[in-house]
């Protein structure tokens, strides 16, 4: 038998940056699991995501736009290159780089990762009403404009 756990002090119940912590933990774990039965990386989301909406752009760009470390970035796009979610071209204006793609493959692969994660989601959120869910994506979003580097 196993012993019951400590309960965690009132103070530390109340310190948001705890909480948040905490949830996000929760979070990664769900979409994590998720997309790794499907043999996807939250990486991979991002950059299909990224591509659906602004679409062809460079490494460079997509760097930028999703927040994934340009060195990371190389193998992110190996694998969705290898899977033909993407098409990885010469830039007609510059040589040296390459313009990424999203193919139709990558379309279709995206809106069954967009099912995994609507799915977390909706785990996640579960024991929130829809008006508390609207809520704290509200809240989360003032949070992370405010703190948003400045470019």
């Amino acid at each position: 038998m196993s012993p019951t756990p400590e309960p965690t002090p009132a103070r530390l119940r109340v310190v948001p940056s705890r909480l948040l912590a905490g949830v996000a933990v929760v979070a990664d774990r769900l979409v994590g699991e998720r997309l790794a039965a499907e043999d996807a990386h939250k990486w991979h989301f991002a950059v299909l995501v990224t591509l659906a909406e602004a679409g062809a752009a460079s490494q460079a760009e997509l760097s930028r736009r999703t927040g994934i470390y340009r060195s990371d970035m190389v193998a992110v796009l190996n694998k969705l290159a290898d899977t033909a979610c993407i098409r990885r071209e010469p830039d007609p204006a510059d040589r040296r780089r390459n313009v990424v793609t999203l193919t139709a493959t990558g379309r279709r692969r995206l809106e069954r990762l967009d099912t995994l994660i609507a799915d977390a989601q909706r785990e996640l959120l579960a024991p929130l009403t829809p008006v508390q869910q609207d809520e704290l994506i509200l809240l989360l979003t003032v949070l992370t404009d405010h703190h948003r580097p400045a470019h």
